[in-house]
């Protein structure tokens, strides 16, 4: 296990209103590297930031996370701890006393083995980034959007209020996309245009579009659209309560 910890206190001047004090900015990063086998799993809790998932060729987990506050000291008031045991990592990095403080944030860079296991991802507000990903992962955040490129694998993903979007998404055999949102859309483009395949997509307020062709009921009321392609598996499932559900995908 490698562990570099560096703590930063920096003043920044930038075009500062006369009269008005210095904007005190405290930076706190730390960067760990943890064994990561198959079978072992990560999780991720953060209060208010932005978490960043980069799948590689790898075969150990790199975590780094930088810490800001208005100042030094308030960096206290979001504590970072970082488990290792045999059969988990665990990273946290949530605000005291259960504040919300959006001036006081934990961003979390991941990089790790492609077809890795994480559990669990939650984060209040911000954002939740995925990339060259294949493996299993559980992630939701309450205010903000997620957004991934070049995935495939089991992935549940879920915003409360934001955006759901994929791009370049590859249907895996014997995976899932279980996409959702409360208040915000869906749009997912797929690299390719499956031969198998089980389309669920439900909009209780906001219509469904897809090149795939769907049945579909788009009435009065909740709209939904169904598809069952070949073997009917893999499953997509996306639902939205308010909000728009894009499917694109090449042609044949």
């Amino acid at each position: 296990m490698v562990l570099a910890a560096a703590v930063l206190a920096s003043i920044e001047m930038a075009a500062i209103e006369p009269g008005r004090e210095p904007h005190a900015d405290a930076t706190d990063r730390q960067t760990q590297t943890v064994s990561l086998p198959a079978g072992k799993t990560l999780s991720i809790e953060i209060t208010i930031g932005i978490v960043r998932i980069e799948g590689s060729g790898r075969a150990d987990a790199e975590i780094t996370v930088e810490r800001r506050a208005p100042n030094a000291a308030q960096l206290e008031r979001v504590p970072l701890t970082i488990d290792d045991t045999a059969a988990r990592v665990s990273v946290r990095a949530l605000q005291t006393e259960n504040t919300t403080d959006p001036a006081i944030r934990a961003d979390v860079t991941v990089r790790l083995p492609r077809a890795a296991a994480v559990d669990h991802v939650q984060v209040l507000e911000g954002r939740i980034a995925i990339f060259g990903f294949s493996g299993r992962i559980s992630a939701d955040i309450r205010r903000g959007p997620i957004d991934g490129k070049d995935l495939s694998g089991t992935l549940r993903l879920e915003s409360g209020i934001g955006s759901v979007t994929l791009t370049g998404a590859t249907l895996s055999a014997n995976g899932l996309l279980r996409l959702r949102t409360f208040n915000g859309d869906v749009r997912l483009s797929l690299a390719e245009r499956p031969t198998d395949a089980r389309i669920l997509a439900l909009a209780l307020n906001g219509p469904i579009t897809s090149d795939i062709p769907l049945t579909t009921r788009d009435t009065w009321g909740p709209r939904w659209g169904e598809a069952t392609l070949g073997k009917g598996e893999p499953v997509i499932s996306i639902d939205v309560v308010t909000g728009t559900i894009e499917i694109k995908a090449p042609k044949q």
